[in-house]
Parts: C-alpha cells; sequence; structure tokens
C-alpha cells in the first residue's frame, strides 16, 4: 500500500449578513465568513490538503472564485468533488486531522456533528476525522475577531 500526506491551510474574513458555515455546520453567530462559496475554512483546508497530497494543486485550481458554477456553492460538495478527484489517480482518504483558530464562537460542543458530517462526505468513518478547536488568545486577526482559519493534514492511500 502507498499513502501520501498533505497539508492543507484556509483563511477568510468575518463580516456581518453571512452565515457561518464550519466543518460542513451551519453554526449561530453575529458573524459569517466572507468568499465567493459558502466560505467553510475547515473544508477548504481539508481539500487543499488532500489534493495536495495527491498533487493534484489547489482548490482554487479546481474550483475558481471567479467562476459563477461556484457562487455561493456549499462547501461540502467541493470536498466531495475532491475525494472523487484524488480517487482518478487512485487514492482513498486514510483520515484527517485538523484545527480551527477562532476566538469565538465556541467550537468544542459542534465538533462531533463536523466530524460526522465530514465523513458522511468523505465515505470514511468519523473516527478518522480528527478535529481541534484553538484560539489565538486574542492575537492577531482571530484574536480581534476579523477571521478565521484552518489548518489540515490528511493522510490518503493507494492500493
Amino acid at each position: 500500500m502507498k499513502v501520501r500526506v498533505g497539508f492543507g491551510y484556509d483563511v477568510h474574513q468575518l463580516v456581518e449578513g453571512r452565515d457561518l458555515w464550519l466543518g460542513g455546520v451551519k453554526l449561530q453567530h453575529s458573524k459569517g465568513l466572507l468568499g465567493h462559496s459558502d466560505a467553510d475554512v475547515l473544508i477548504h483546508a481539508i481539500c487543499d490538503a488532500l489534493l495536495g497530497a495527491a498533487n493534484m494543486r489547489d482548490i482554487g485550481f479546481h474550483f475558481p472564485d471567479n467562476s459563477a458554477d461556484y457562487k455561493g456553492i456549499d462547501s461540502k460538495i467541493l470536498l466531495k468533488k475532491v475525494v472523487e478527484l484524488i480517487a482518478t489517480k487512485g487514492y482513498k482518504v486514510g483520515n484527517i486531522d485538523a484545527t480551527v483558530c477562532a476566538e469565538r464562537p465556541k467550537l468544542n460542543p459542534h465538533i462531533p456533528e463536523m466530524q460526522q458530517v465530514l465523513a458522511d462526505v468523505m465515505g470514511i468513518d468519523a473516527d478518522d476525522v480528527s478535529i481541534k478547536a484553538t484560539t489565538t488568545e486574542k492575537l492577531g486577526f482571530t484574536g480581534r475577531e476579523e477571521g478565521i482559519s484552518a489548518f489540515a493534514t490528511v493522510l490518503i492511500e493507494k492500493n
């Protein structure tokens, strides 16, 4: 069996008047993330990690933010397409380890639902999706609640 690892990172600005989607789950918050799609930073970081592991460029290459096809799209659709893309090279998702960096809202209560949603989209077990949450202790753009970032490391397998 051949294995490869990938790393992904994404950041989006928090703004008024947008829904907050993280890990495929809509969270109650006074602000949402700004982006061409639903701006789900966690899913975008996972997509980039998967694409990178398979040496298939990045999310912007496959789903450009100047294409009307992806305006407002649910990022779960993009993740499903990424899993299908890596499958064209014979790869499947092994596991995900991700971290979301946000001051608010508190994410810990939502992590089990995010894990299940993401696992269902990728066709893997929820135990193979690790999600952690942290803050920046009020430092930087995250600490000022101007944005949210996410990091993801993935393992893909080829039989």
